[in-house]
């Protein structure tokens, strides 16, 4: 009996890793050649590489802007690939939502890449000049 690859499980678990900084777990999670691309219009645009990405991208984002957590709102998921939408809780007064839908791939039971798509990034461009203002 084979089992099927549960990619709404699978992409809750990844969630669930980083969340709470179990690094060690999301990385078993990732192929090798693991990477996630931000748009260039984004304060931390690039393309994130190998199995430590994540942390690597997580620390850049928290250090750059108070992201007070993440709202996931629902997972859709094809064979091969998963799209999440969430909302990205930035400290306030007021406290900002900012939509997200994060697209995964997979290959073999493991994510080899996150590509995330924001409807309106101007949000997160102003939070992470507003912190940057705040610790100059």
């Amino acid at each position: 009996m084979s089992s099927k690859f549960d990619a709404e499980a699978f992409v809750r678990a990844l969630y669930d890793a980083t969340g709470s900084a179990d690094w060690e777990r999301a990385e078993t999670m990732l192929t090798d050649d693991f990477f996630v691309t931000e748009a260039d219009l984004m304060p931390f645009a690039g393309i994130y590489r190998g199995r430590d990405a994540l942390r690597e991208l997580y620390t850049k984002v928290m250090g750059m802007m108070d992201v007070t957590g993440l709202d996931l709102q629902v997972i859709t998921v094809s064979d091969d690939h998963a799209v999440a939408l969430l909302d990205m809780l930035l400290a306030g007064p007021p406290e900002t939502r900012v939509p997200i839908a994060e697209m995964f791939r997979f290959r073999d039971g493991r994510c080899c890449e996150i590509r995330p798509y924001y409807f309106d990034p101007q949000p997160v461009i102003a939070a992470a000049e507003r912190k940057a203002r705040a610790t100059a």
